[in-house]
């Protein structure tokens, strides 16, 4: 078994700990696996291991490991920022966008959907964090933009997303997610039939599955450190 192969199944293991210590089904956390800045061969090492989702955070990274794995029946995952020049190619080459925080993304991703693939699922990133250098919505205007983004065609809303800011403190990371949770409760109560709470990673999963995550977005802990430099 390889070194991908065994970590993935210790996250996977790990997950559905998290779910039952929560009083949750195992298979109500699914896993995306963020293979940014790792070559197609170790993605391949992970689909071999079972896992079938991956997230990209770079689009033309991300185009060139989708041309490599063609062969395989990946679901690709955008993760992060978009700028408005990447909304074509990210709507027609994923099935999922985790990180619309503006309604002029979304209405560009709607409009660039081809009509031979199926709705776009869309997560709307939140800074339930506060901080002035993090993307996403703040947790007020999250209402207005799941109402204008929830009517677009072709685009079909899932649910909420954070990056929380990084920190040791559990109780800090508890509040950060139990925002988001609340905040898709609160949808959901207006009318909204959300089913998707994008949130945790490497370090902090367990926490999020706690607070209610549906997908943990994991990394490091599958495919190891990234090596920054040579970017």
């Amino acid at each position: 078994m390889t070194t991908i192969a065994q970590r993935s199944q210790v996250i996977l293991t790990q997950i559905a700990d998290a779910a039952r210590n929560a009083n949750r089904q195992p298979n109500s956390v699914s896993l995306v696996a963020v293979s940014k800045m790792h070559p197609s061969s170790m993605v391949r090492e992970a689909y071999l291991a079972g896992l079938r989702d991956f997230g990209e955070n770079y689009l033309q990274e991300a185009l060139e490991k989708q041309m490599a794995l063609a062969d395989l029946p990946l679901i690709w995952h955008f993760i992060g920022p978009i700028q408005s020049n990447k909304t074509k190619p990210i709507a027609e080459s994923f099935s999922w966008v985790h990180g619309v925080d503006r309604l002029k993304i979304a209405q560009r991703l709607s409009e660039a959907r081809p009509e031979s693939l199926p709705p776009l699922n869309i997560c709307l990133q939140v800074n339930v964090s506060g901080e002035s250098s993090k993307s996403g919505c703040a947790p007020e205007e999250v209402a207005s933009l799941a109402k204008a983004v929830v009517v677009l065609p072709k685009l079909k809303l899932r649910g909420l997303m954070a990056i929380p800011e990084p920190t040791t403190d559990v109780t800090l990371q508890h509040q950060q997610f139990r925002m988001l949770h609340d905040l898709m409760s609160a949808l959901n109560a207006d009318g909204l039939a959300l089913d998707t709470l994008s949130m945790g990673m490497s370090h902090d999963f367990a926490v999020a599955i706690a607070e209610g995550a549906t997908m943990v977005r994991v990394g490091t802990a599958i495919f190891g450190e990234r090596n920054y430099s040579e970017n």
